[in-house]
């Protein structure tokens, strides 16, 4: 292992990003890694493209063309754990960094990243704060809604207010002895892979630091109902990782589910008597209330603001209903996924 002027040890460092019909983003996410500030020569980058068709095939052909530090495999699978189980598979690098087709990094992320492993010697993750880009109204709306508390709950990645151990991050630098211990990821996931995985590390005693210096950009989902869709699958799949480890893996998880029933309650409650209309209005409005105050903290525009509680309702009851119907899939149902 070389070492730089100070005698400082400087780690090899894999990058890997799963992809799909991402011609819109690809280029930006790996020339962010490219002009990393990171030692050029300790750095390589795995592509996993997941048979696109579009135009990101030809575009990662020709950054791996010009680029000898960059590998662009193909994801025969089409899903975003097999391309990601297959760049670390090729990876020679200590440390794994994954990304996702949709971030781009600061020069100094790795660097720090590296450097924050390297003084937590019991982490075997470290991952920094969302810094969500937006490319109109409709989506910086989205942003601001996915960079609440009211929002997102406790995704400190998202939301930045806590520093330190955390249950979750993303786009985190892996040691990569700790797949060795842990396992990759679950291959069966189309959404939370990155949770189920951080769960296990957690699980198997390890620590996850998020840090707010470690920053990086995502551009978030264009409009409404890729949003719903989104955060649909990220609850349906949560309850496949709950029956898979037999247990509850994060307490916010239940806040949507739980709305949503509610809400479910009194409509069926109303039908009966008159005064469970009431009151699911009053609660309703309660909950919009405090929906709208927690826009405050983001904008004054009130179309703005308006805009953003709308992005509430649709994270929450997204959220809510694909964990409701993942509970009738898979506990109900007691549905399994064929690999």
């Amino acid at each position: 292992m070389e070492s730089s002027s100070e005698g400082q040890r400087i780690p090899v460092v894999s990058v890997v990003i799963p992809c799909r019909n991402e011609e819109r983003y690809i280029e930006e996410c790996v020339r962010s890694v490219l002009d990393s500030s990171y030692p050029t020569d300790k750095i390589e980058i795995f592509v996993a493209d997941g048979l696109s068709t579009d135009g990101t095939s030809a575009i990662l052909a020709e950054l791996a063309r010009r680029n000898p530090r960059v590998s662009h495999l193909i994801n025969e699978e089409r899903k975003t754990p097999y391309g990601l189980n297959q760049g670390i598979r090729a990876a020679t690098g200590e440390i794994i960094v994954i990304l996702g087709a949709h971030s781009a990094i600061y020069p100094d992320y790795i660097q720090k990243c590296v450097n924050k492993l390297a003084e937590n010697t019991d982490a075997a993750c470290v991952g920094g704060v969302l810094e969500n880009t937006f490319e109109d109204t409709i989506s910086e709306t989205i942003s601001l809604a996915m960079s609440s508390a009211f929002g997102v709950g406790s995704a400190h990645f998202r939301t930045g207010l806590k520093e330190g151990e955390v249950d979750t991050v993303a786009f985190g630098a892996y040691r990569k002895s700790v797949f060795d211990q842990v396992g990759l990821f679950d291959e069966q996931l189309t959404r939370n892979q990155d949770d189920e995985l951080n769960f296990r590390i957690t699980k198997a005693g390890f620590n996850i630091l998020l840090s707010k210096d470690i920053k990086s950009k995502y551009h978030v989902r264009a409009s409404l109902p890729r949003l719903f869709s989104q955060y649909y699958q990220y609850g349906f799949w949560k309850v496949y990782v709950n029956k898979k480890h037999k247990t509850i893996t994060t307490a916010r998880q239940l806040a949507p589910l739980f709305l949503v029933l509610y809400f479910l309650c009194l409509t069926a409650l109303a039908l009966y008597d008159s005064f469970f209309t009431l009151f699911a209005f009053v609660s309703l409005g309660v909950y919009l209330l405090a929906g709208l105050l927690a826009t405050f903290s983001k904008t004054l525009n009130p179309v703005k603001q308006l805009l953003i509680l709308t992005s509430f309702v649709v994270l929450h009851t997204s959220y809510g209903f694909g964990y409701l119907m993942g509970l009738f899939y898979f506990i109900l149902g007691n549905r399994t996924i064929k690999g």
